[in-house]
């Protein structure tokens, strides 16, 4: 495993990349204390689509105060 200081990885992406390519994951250290250990994605993987919401805000009930209404019945509940 090869050992990065944050000063060397900040420096140049490349770096980084080619100690990925060669070792496989590289111990990240500031000020000679490591911090992070960084590790290649394997097959890189793909992003993770969210559902979508349309359909639970379609379910949710609207409320029938207004929220500006209760905020300022909360603030004026308050004694300052």
């Amino acid at each position: 495993m090869k050992t990065l200081g944050i000063r060397e990885m900040r420096a140049s992406y490349e770096v980084l990349n080619k100690a990925l390519e060669q070792e496989g994951e590289v111990l990240l250290t500031h000020h000679g204390k490591p911090f992070a250990r960084v590790l290649p994605l394997e097959g890189g993987a793909a992003p993770r689509r969210l559902p979508s919401l349309k359909a639970f805000r379609a379910r949710q009930k609207l409320q029938p105060i207004p929220s500006e209404a209760l905020i300022r019945a909360d603030r004026d509940s308050r004694d300052f």
